[in-house]
């Protein structure tokens, strides 16, 4: 006998004839012999619904209270959906996180998960019941209800079947799998079978909304099999795992985009040790995110210094620079809020040569300019204009054959 733990997204339990199906699917699943637990978001638009009552209240809320109030929105689902399940003869429980006991720090808001206690879990389970538990949600040590942060209950399903040693972890969404890229922009983008966790996290931190990066952290880090899935559609969705040594990788699994860019640069600054200390620690000092960082120097003895914030940031980063200019002697700072980040990425780059150039000529072909790149192993990433975005991932998608049965490196 399997045990199974899924995780049903605010989508999936939008309405009590989705939380039915929901039910249901569990009841499908239960009827092929596995255990069965599951995690739920709230309902669709609940959480941005208990958001906006306490900031009209105060605009800058207390975190604890707000975690108090948020937490909710998950209560209501939970006792729902048991409700569903007992009506419908399968016996249910449900649980709140602090009932579980998700001890998480005191980070309010954006906590992240110590410890699990999974007694009762495996009680209600051992007596057949299905164990529903609110996802997005824990406590501290000081019995304070805390919130793992947006996307949080994909890291709750993950966690807790990683205590519970599932065999799998299923995460329904409106999505019937990890794509090629955002169908959205491209039509033709095709479900992909298998990812690795390594290709999973890129595709997250490249700018992928499919599944939360920590959730996915979670999983490569305790070996749990993911499965992302659709709660509407039948389907067999993408699984999640580790790099088989035995398969044969495509060379490029997925095209990820991130809208949310901004790039600055502060210009002819002297090129001598510490300048980019200089200018970067007071940006890590606000806070600031830094993503991609190009320096070129010049034959005058001076250096450009350019570098990627999120978008959010780009007036703050903006007026540090232009702060410490003077400071560093610099002729000049620009920024330019309207650019995008598009990103190739594949395990099977590793052994293969001559992808970035096959990047390259496919953006040159379609006129789009390159301002800044970035390699790992198993990515390249590109600066373009925000204008170019969805001109550019067609073009990768078609000149890399991504709609078909990949090319594999061998």
């Amino acid at each position: 006998m399997a045990l199974i733990v899924q995780k049903y997204g605010g989508t999936s339990v939008g309405s009590l004839e989705r939380i039915t199906n929901v039910a249901r699917k569990v009841i499908q699943h239960r009827g092929q012999g596995h255990d069965v637990v599951v995690v739920v978001s709230a309902m669709s638009g609940e959480t941005d619904r208990l958001l906006r009552l306490a900031k009209e209240i105060d605009p800058h809320p207390n975190e604890r209270e707000v975690d108090v109030l948020l937490s909710t929105g998950e209560q209501v689902t939970i006792a729902l959906l048991a409700i569903t399940l007992n009506k419908l003869g399968c016996p249910a429980r449900s649980y709140t996180g602090a009932q579980v006991r998700i001890l998480t720090d005191d980070a309010h808001t954006k906590a992240r998960i110590l410890d699990i206690d999974e007694e009762r879990v495996r009680r209600d389970l051992n007596e057949g019941k299905v164990v529903i538990v609110a996802g997005f949600q824990g406590v501290d040590a000081n019995g304070n209800i805390t919130t793992l942060g947006r996307g949080g209950s994909d890291t709750t399903g993950v966690a807790l079947a990683a205590a519970l040693k599932a065999d799998e972890c299923q995460i329904y969404t409106d999505v019937d799998g990890v794509y090629s890229t955002d169908p959205r922009v491209v039509p033709n983008a095709r479900r992909l079978d298998r990812i690795t966790f390594e290709e999973m996290l890129e595709m997250a931190s490249l700018g992928s909304k499919v599944l939360q990066i920590r959730s996915v952290e979670f999983a490569g880090k305790y070996s749990v099999p993911l499965r992302v899935l659709s709660s509407l559609v039948e389907g067999p969705g993408t699984l999640i795992t580790y790099e088989d040594a035995q398969m044969e990788q495509p060379l490029i699994s997925g095209i990820a985009f991130n809208r949310d860019e901004a790039k600055l640069t502060i210009v002819g600054v002297p090129d001598q040790p510490g300048v980019a200390y200089r200018i970067l620690g007071p940006i890590g000092e606000a806070n600031i995110e830094v993503d991609m960082i190009v320096q070129n120097v010049g034959a005058d003895g001076t250096t450009d210094f350019t570098f990627t914030v999120h978008r959010n940031d780009f007036d703050k980063a903006m007026g540090i620079l232009k702060n410490i200019s003077n400071t560093l002697k610099a002729r000049e700072v620009k920024g330019d809020n309207k650019i995008v980040k598009v990103s190739l990425v594949g395990v099977g780059m590793r052994s293969h040569a001559g992808i970035a150039s096959k990047m390259f000529r496919a953006l040159a072909d379609h006129g789009i300019n390159i301002q800044m790149i970035s390699t790992s192993e198993i990515k390249i990433s590109v600066v373009v204009d925000e204008k170019y975005l969805e001109l550019g991932v067609r073009a990768l998608h078609d000149s890399f054959g991504l709609e078909q049965k990949p090319e594999v490196a061998r």
